[in-house]
């Protein structure tokens, strides 16, 4: 293979050389195929219930309350326990969450508010089940494979949410909703046996006990950290304004139907795909906090491009250029977190990225909701959403200029220096114990 083509090229290291990683990859890409189908069918039973946008993106307030409080949770507790047994939980948890949705599709008159406590239940699990999963994977590959183990991660989430929603699409279109739910249910079955599989990955030595003390620790060393801070204001300014998913039943209509909605929401995986396929050219990228500004305001240009247009075609590759934008700030984000975060507050720390990744997305899907209400409907609830989103990934570049200037070589030497600090305390807090 020619230099060229390895620095576009996916680098699949961590599959040959990690058994753990293998079935973790192998579940994730599994459970998460299952999941996109899902996360297509609520909202679209939720408009054809209700007839209302507001309504669909009430969906993100039920989803936000929860995960305010058990990211903070989760996040202690994978700093506690054994992260490979939360994963495990949680996964079996979110399963019998998806069996009661399978129900609710089942009845002669399907609830309503069923899908809205099905979507409560399913954050606050995610909650737990997040925090573990992000705190877990440093410790499944080598420091040096992290940049790749991430990029595989994240090739194998945007082909389910290339393939899981354009299937929706065709499942809502021809067969009853309970079809759709019997699929990821089956999927969830799959994930559950690799996890079963994957070894203990007990928490560090000397782990802090779940409280409010350690979270608020964790809440310190963010706000210390200025490249943290600003990969988690970015993200949340980004998807706050130019989210619009819970616009797409809507879009659909005026597009082509129901069976134009897979399309709509599988159109930003086609991006995210070829920009995680030519991923190889980020490992020699050390302005990572620069590349999140530019990939976060490239994205709002994108939702620009899907509210002022009137063709299917058009508003696809718009939504698949911010796609491919969210896939770079997003690669970015996740070499900051895991490169430079000690492993003693891994978890508590995955769980404010946690709130950083889907509290902007489920707000913003209220936002679009709210606007497409008014006199700007839903094509201009989209566009202003994404000018407002370039507009404000500018003034946080100028607000936050050490983020801009952030370098990752930088970021590791503080993340070796922290851990070799906890432990000498840990083996100082051993000794006098002893």
């Amino acid at each position: 293979m020619t230099d060229r083509k390895r620095r576009l090229s996916v680098d699949l290291t961590p599959l040959r050389t990690s058994r753990d990683f293998r079935l973790v990859f192998v579940s994730g890409a599994v459970t998460s195929f299952g999941s996109f189908i899902s996360y297509v069918t609520i909202p679209y039973q939720v408009a054809k219930l209700t007839d209302d946008p507001l309504m669909v993106g009430l969906i993100g307030v039920c989803e936000l309350a929860p995960i305010l409080i058990m990211a903070f949770v989760g996040g202690a507790l994978a700093d506690y326990l054994d992260r490979r047994l939360l994963v495990r939980g949680s996964e079996a948890a979110l399963a019998v969450i998806c069996g009661l949705l399978l129900i609710n599709a089942l009845s002669a008159e399907p609830h309503l508010w069923v899908l809205y406590v099905c979507a409560f239940l399913t954050a606050a699990v995610a909650g737990l089940q997040q925090p573990a999963m992000g705190a877990m994977l440093p410790r499944l590959v080598r420091s040096e494979e992290l940049p790749a183990a991430m990029a595989l991660q994240s090739l194998s989430r945007q082909f389910s949410q290339l393939i899981g929603p354009s299937l929706a699409g065709i499942l809502i279109a021809t067969l009853d909703l309970a079809w759709v739910y019997t699929f990821d249910l089956l999927t969830f079955a799959v994930s559950l046996v690799c996890l079963t599989l994957v070894k203990a990955v007990p928490p560090p030595p000397a782990a802090d006990r779940p409280s409010l003390r350690s979270v608020v620790t964790g809440l310190k060393y963010a706000k210390s950290r200025p490249e943290l801070l600003g990969t988690y204001l970015v993200d949340i300014n980004a998807m706050f304004f130019g989210m619009p998913s819970a616009l797409y039943p809507f879009l659909a209509d005026r597009l082509g139907g129901p069976q134009v909605l897979g399309l709509l929401y599988a159109a930003p995986a086609v991006g995210s795909l070829v920009a995680t396929v030519g991923s190889g050219w980020t490992q020699r990228v050390h302005r990572h906090g620069l590349m999140v500004i530019i990939a976060a305001a490239l994205w709002g240009v994108g939702i620009v491009g899907v509210g002022l247009s009137d063709m299917l075609w058009l508003t696809l590759f718009s939504l698949a250029f911010a796609g491919a934008a969210d896939m770079v700030s997003g690669l970015f984000r996740m070499i900051i977190w895991n490169q430079t975060i000690p492993d003693h507050l891994r978890g508590r720390l995955a769980g404010i990225e946690m709130l950083s990744y889907t509290t902007g997305p489920l707000l913003g899907q209220l936002r679009s909701g709210l606007m497409a209400r008014t006199t700007l409907g839903v094509g201009g609830s989209i566009w202003v959403g994404g000018a407002l989103c370039v507009a404000g990934s500018l003034v946080l570049a100028a607000a936050l200029p050490k983020f801009v200037g952030y370098d990752g070589e930088h970021g590791v030497a503080l993340k070796e220096a922290a851990d070799a600090e906890w432990a000498a305390s840990a083996e100082a807090r051993a000794a006098a114990a002893g």
